[in-house]
């Protein structure tokens, strides 16, 4: 890491916002790893399976907005201690009271969601301590905390076969818990937080085109990274007969996959550009997911297109908030939520559209062939901009960042 790097803005901050996301992510999807215990216990069908899965996402990219705009009313810290509090609060009445019903896995999915919406908490106290020519590497480091997603694939499944799946929701909230100390006393405001706006000003950006490009493209990049990360153990267990343990491990793979290399996708935009970087991701992106359409006859097959494809998605989340920052320097809390709202949505897609294919065709290629199809569309799109961007605000000399 550069010296100049660790020099730039405020590094106990900035681990406070990578523990603080990586928590909150492993709660926000504990629901998918958990996935096959529960719909056997709760007889829940393909499709109130996906929709189940795909509840905390949603519920997390409408909180994100929320966040979003909290952050810049009470500040990233108090928002993120507040929000946290709620969620522990949450997992301990689920683990007490017990889950049985679908509807009531409903109202743990939208607790759960506030989990989700650390995203626009984190990145914005991570975000503000760190000039242009940082933010990809800084929000990377930040936004790296997504690999929570990994732990909740990798142990729930043992842990619910050990201790009951209930249970599971008592367990996790400790490391919430332990995680909570440690970012009260990590976590810095910067000075350079600006004040608070009117909601009409918050808002205002969605009357800007670009807000809107970024808005789809992360719903691609974050939105297959969620929604895969939400779903793979329910596909490896119902594609090809893997126990709820192994298809976790699976599950686990792909996603350790695809938030290990975030930072990377940020650094290597810092260094060639956004756009570029992301162009290369969408292109690998649409081909693994159509290939990984066709059914592959064996898990490991499987296996190693959907880690190709996490690893394109997870360097496009990086690559993404390289270029955010640098367009809405002044508007990255809100610009964090909505944008972050749109990944949710896009993690929502996928996840509930996966169940709704297996339900109506017995398959699951027509919710993948439209997922690659839509990289494929954000590949087009960032094509048609990338000249126009390149010559308006990412111009040399009104960004020392690359475009």
């Amino acid at each position: 890491m550069k010296t100049s790097f660790l020099k730039a803005g405020h590094t106990p901050s900035l681990i406070a916002a990578f523990l603080y996301f990586d928590v909150s992510f492993m709660v926000w999807v504990l629901m998918g790893p958990l996935a096959v215990q529960m719909a056997k216990d709760l007889h829940l069908d393909a499709a109130e399976k996906g929709l189940m899965v795909a509840t905390p996402v949603l519920a997390g990219a409408v909180l994100r907005v929320v966040n979003g705009v909290a952050v810049d009313y009470l500040k990233p810290k108090l928002t993120g201690l507040i929000c946290q509090a709620i969620v522990i609060a949450g997992l301990l009445a689920a683990w007490y009271f017990g889950i049985h019903s679908y509807g009531q896995t409903m109202l743990v999915g939208i607790v759960l969601g506030l989990a989700g919406a650390s995203f626009a908490v984190a990145l914005p106290l991570a975000s503000r301590w760190y000039p242009p020519e940082h933010q990809g590497m800084a929000l990377g480091i930040a936004g790296a905390g997504n690999s929570g997603t990994v732990f909740a694939a990798l142990f729930a499944p043992s842990l619910a076969v050990a201790f009951g799946w209930t249970n599971v929701f008592g367990l996790v909230a400790i490391p919430l818990a332990i995680v909570l100390v440690a970012y009260s006393v990590l976590a810095k405001d910067s000075p350079e937080c600006p004040p608070p706006k009117s909601l009409a000003a918050y808002f205002s950006v969605l009357k800007i085109g670009d807000a809107w490009w970024f808005m789809f493209f992360y719903s691609v990049t974050f939105g297959g990274f969620v929604g895969l990360a939400s779903s793979l153990s329910i596909y490896f267990n119902d594609q090809y007969g893997l126990t709820p343990v192994t298809a976790g491990y699976c599950t686990a793979a792909c996603v350790f996959a695809g938030s290990l290399v975030r930072p990377i996708g940020g650094a290597v935009a810092d260094r060639i550009g956004g756009i570029r970087a992301l162009s290369v991701m969408y292109m690998v992106a649409t081909s693994a997911f159509a290939v990984v359409s066709f059914g592959l006859p064996a898990a490991w097959m499987a296996l190693g297109v959907f880690v190709l494809g996490m690893l394109a998605l997870g360097m496009g989340n990086g690559a993404v908030f390289q270029l955010v920052p640098q367009r809405f320097r002044r508007e990255i809390g809100v610009m964090t939520g909505i944008v972050g709202m749109t990944g949710g949505l896009g993690g929502f897609y996928l996840a509930s559209s996966l169940g709704y294919s297996k339900q109506l065709t017995g398959s699951y290629q027509t919710g993948f062939l439209v997922f690659a199809g839509l990289a494929f569309v954000a590949l087009l799109g960032l094509t048609g901009v990338k000249r126009r961007w390149r010559t308006t605000w990412g111009a040399a000399g009104l960004s020392a960042a690359r475009v």
